[in-house]
């Protein structure tokens, strides 16, 4: 006899062994409280770069909103209650944009892409939140005489190295210069391969109330992206090299924000 699904539950592929866990539900059923972990270590560069290029890398319905200011961010985090007590890292790109639809106007952050380092997270990011990820390699940054290195990788080939040095404690940003996450969600329809199946926006709400943010600091920053050949990073050398394509017009700062606590993202939503 076939299974049935339950609507008051939460599926993934393959759905066939009944509900998944993940971020959004434990073994029980429950939520994630957040409130002691993740432990995150986010490293940030900032940079002012060209309107016109920035614009073209948004999906329908999305304008830029404010200065062309991107910002790259790796962010390394642990004791995660979802993966019972392990941690993974991420690498994304993000840039202030207006999404404005037949209900919703929404200004925020864009997320163009994030590398993470894990397959649990990408799967359930893609599938139920609707945000870009796709895998790279990240290790751990090293620290020589007060510069953290940062690096990301595919499958060997290093696309990406960032700098970060000088770091000075500064006053952390508060709650309300928090702004929303902003994405485009896209699954191709099987068979009719330039039809998607969904497509549309989501927001993610800039509130935390269980992060804590136990250190920040300002400093400054370089990066360099290596631009790859399609032998070199077959699925997504287009990616890497649209963003190395960005002009850096003028760097602004580099910061490190050590915090603890978060929330399981289950606040997304569609905008319409």
């Amino acid at each position: 006899m076939p299974y049935e699904f339950d609507s008051a539950a939460m599926y993934r592929m393959p759905a066939h062994f009944g509900p998944r866990t993940g971020p959004r539900r434990g073994p029980a059923g429950e939520r994630f409280a957040c409130q002691d972990n993740p432990r995150s270590e986010q490293y940030a560069i900032r940079f002012l770069t060209d309107s016109d290029k920035l614009a073209a890398l948004l999906p329908p319905g999305f304008s830029l909103h404010d200065e062309p200011v991107v910002t790259l961010s790796a962010t390394y985090m642990s004791e995660i209650e979802w993966l019972a007590g392990r941690g993974y890292n991420t690498l994304g790109l993000t840039f202030r944009a207006r999404y404005q639809g037949q209900v919703d106007d929404a200004a925020g952050n864009f997320l163009t892409v994030l590398w993470e380092n894990l397959a649990d997270p990408i799967i359930t990011g893609r599938e139920e939140l609707g945000y870009a990820k796709i895998y790279c390699e990240l290790p751990m940054p090293t620290v020589l005489r007060g510069e953290h290195r940062i690096s990301a990788s595919w499958l060997g080939f290093r696309f990406l190295e960032l700098r970060i040095g000088g770091l000075q404690p500064a006053s952390p940003p508060s709650p309300a210069q928090s702004l929303p996450s902003l994405h485009y969600k896209y699954m191709p329809r099987t068979g009719e391969w330039g039809v998607a199946d969904v497509a549309y926006a989501t927001m993610t709400p800039a509130e935390a109330p269980n992060r804590r943010i136990i250190k920040f600091a300002i400093g400054t920053g370089s990066f360099a992206f290596r631009r790859p050949r399609w032998e070199d990073m077959p699925t997504q050398f287009n990616i890497v090299n649209a963003l190395a394509d960005l002009p850096v017009i003028e760097l602004r700062d580099a910061s490190l924000m050590v915090s603890i606590g978060g929330k399981d993202l289950r606040d997304t939503r569609i905008l319409r």
